[in-house]
């Protein structure tokens, strides 16, 4: 591991802690050269799917992208970095083990959905009138309605 300051190859690990529930291993290092500390993270890469969005287009997962998004529909909203990150890495898990190698932006989306209707009811709405594309206010109130109906059954 090379010194993000000087460059310098020789670094030793001083801590390690197991993070985002076992899936990522962060690790504190200290540089031998210029005496400095950093941290890195280490984390399981998955052969991930292409991504096949609405027009046919196909790129590389970006789990960035998705958490940007995730950061957009919490914004103002009690939920914390870490239930954000947690939920980019389930979906990013389930791609991976998928086995696929395809996937389309709208079965991300679904999920994304799903885990943001557990989280918080208001960053769903928010996503969900961007991933749905509401036309109208009626086909806003119509998905108003069906959450609250799920509300009422659990």
């Amino acid at each position: 591991m090379h010194c993000p300051y000087c460059s310098v190859s020789d670094c030793r690990v001083v801590d390690s802690r197991l993070v985002a529930e076992g899936a990522v291993t962060w690790r504190r290092r200290e540089c031998e050269g210029c005496k400095r500390r950093f941290t890195t993270y280490e984390r399981l890469e998955y052969s991930l799917p292409s991504v096949v969005k609405k027009n046919g287009q196909r790129e590389t997962f970006n789990r960035d992208k998705l958490l940007r998004s995730l950061q957009i529909a919490c914004n103002k909203r009690p939920v914390s970095v870490n239930a954000l990150d947690e939920i980019a890495a389930r979906v990013e898990r389930s791609l991976g083990e998928s086995g696929d190698r395809e996937v389309s932006s709208q079965a991300i989306g679904l999920a994304v959905m799903e885990a943001l209707k557990r989280t918080d009811e208001v960053a769903y709405v928010r996503f969900a009138s961007v991933y749905k594309s509401f036309r109208d206010i009626d086909a806003f109130m119509l998905e108003m309605s069906q959450l609250v109906r799920d509300r009422s059954k659990g």
